[in-house]
Order: structure tokens, then C-alpha cells, then sequence
């Protein structure tokens, strides 16, 4: 019999920690498999979405101040006063500090996006499935040399059993039901700012004629 309840397979804010890994202006300048603008954008959608639903979120950087510069302000503004971890590594799940930080956190699910898709989330993507971690990799907020680059890397994941998602998808999810009215401005908010076409739907719909959903 079907029953009015989510699927186990769902994300929601009390069920996973999202770790944002290296956007970071080095790693950007070769990225070419999804353009410097559409990237930052997508980058503050999830960010924006992680801190308003209070998602447990790590943030990583590589060699912040003698090579790859600093993390993008799109980020760091979505979390004031955070602590970026910095490593020596390129796989974020070989650092001390980073790993001390997921088993504080403890949560199952391991919600991943940066900069490369096929070096720094390829590693701890496999690194986190092979240690019996759910893992999820938000792919329109991932980037590397080239497209070949990128769709190899995510096919590399999702063999292993990591699953695709993306920006809006990650945010959608976790307000899933217009009725939650706590977070119902919240959720429109970014959407108008960051969701694109959707976006400017949502403005349209309630500067025309009011509409709200779930009412």
C-alpha cells in the first residue's frame, strides 16, 4: 500500500552534512566545463540553501594562501565566521581536521560540490562510499578542465554508487513542501535571486497577482 511519506532516498536538512571543497580563484581560472558565472551562481544557491535550513556544512580549501587564493565570497558570506579548513591534500578525505569534523558531525549522507569534479570530489566521493557513506554530488556545482573531464569524473561516481543532483534540485528538496511556511520566504528568496528562469517566474507570479504556493 502507498503511504503519504517521503522515499528514504530524500535529502533533508537533519540527514546529511554538505562539504564545499576548493572554489577557489586557482581552481577556477582552468575550469571549463561550466562557465566562471553560472558556477559562482550555483555555488551561492546551494550555500544559501545549506545555511538557511542549518545543513551541518564543512567548508575546504587546498593551499589557501601561498597558491589557490581564496575561497569565493559567495560562500563565505551564506556562513559569517565559519573556519575554512585548509589542506595539503587533494583528496579532502585523507585531512586530519576535515575528518574530525564529519565524525563530530555524524551525520550518514555526504552532500558534495567543488572544484575539480575529477580530482577533489572524485576523492572523497570513492574515499566516503568506501568507508559506508551515502554520498551525493551536486553536479551543476562541480567544474573541471574540460567537459570530458567533468562528465567522466561523474560517471567514475555513480558507478560507485554516488548519486547526481543539482543546485535547485538540492534546494527544492529540502523545503519539499510549499506548506512549510517557517521556511517558505526563505526558499522563494534564493530562488528569485539564484534559480534563474524559475526565478524570475516567481517574481512575475507574485508581482502580478500575488500567487503563493501551498495556499
Amino acid at each position: 500500500m502507498a503511504a503519504p511519506v517521503p522515499g528514504k532516498g530524500l535529502l533533508d536538512p537533519r540527514n546529511h552534512m554538505l562539504i564545499l571543497i576548493d572554489f577557489q580563484s586557482q581552481m577556477s581560472f582552468a575550469t571549463k566545463s561550466i562557465d566562471a558565472v553560472t558556477l559562482r551562481n550555483n555555488a551561492a544557491l546551494v550555500s544559501e540553501a545549506a545555511a538557511g535550513f542549518s545543513v551541518p556544512t564543512i567548508l575546504t580549501t587546498v593551499a589557501e594562501k601561498s597558491f589557490s587564493g581564496p575561497m569565493f565570497e559567495e560562500i563565505t558570506r551564506a556562513f559569517p565566521g565559519q573556519t575554512l579548513l585548509d589542506r595539503t591534500s587533494m583528496n579532502t578525505w585523507e585531512d586530519v581536521a576535515v575528518i574530525e569534523e564529519v565524525n563530530r558531525i555524524g551525520a550518514p549522507r555526504v552532500v558534495l560540490a567543488g572544484l575539480w569534479t575529477s580530482v577533489c570530489i572524485v576523492g572523497p566521493a570513492l574515499s566516503a562510499i568506501d568507508q559506508g557513506f551515502e554520498v551525493y554530488v551536486i553536479a551543476d556545482a562541480c567544474g573541471d578542465v574540460s567537459e570530458e573531464a567533468h562528465e567522466r569524473a561523474m560517471e567514475r561516481m555513480i558507478q560507485a554508487g554516488a548519486r547526481p543532483i543539482t543546485s535547485l534540485q538540492y534546494l527544492l528538496e529540502l523545503q519539499r513542501d510549499w506548506a512549510r511556511g517557517e521556511t517558505y520566504d526563505m526558499t522563494t528568496g534564493i530562488a528569485k535571486r539564484f534559480g534563474g528562469a524559475y526565478g524570475l517566474g516567481i517574481i512575475y507570479a507574485k508581482t502580478m497577482f500575488g500567487a503563493s504556493e501551498g495556499h
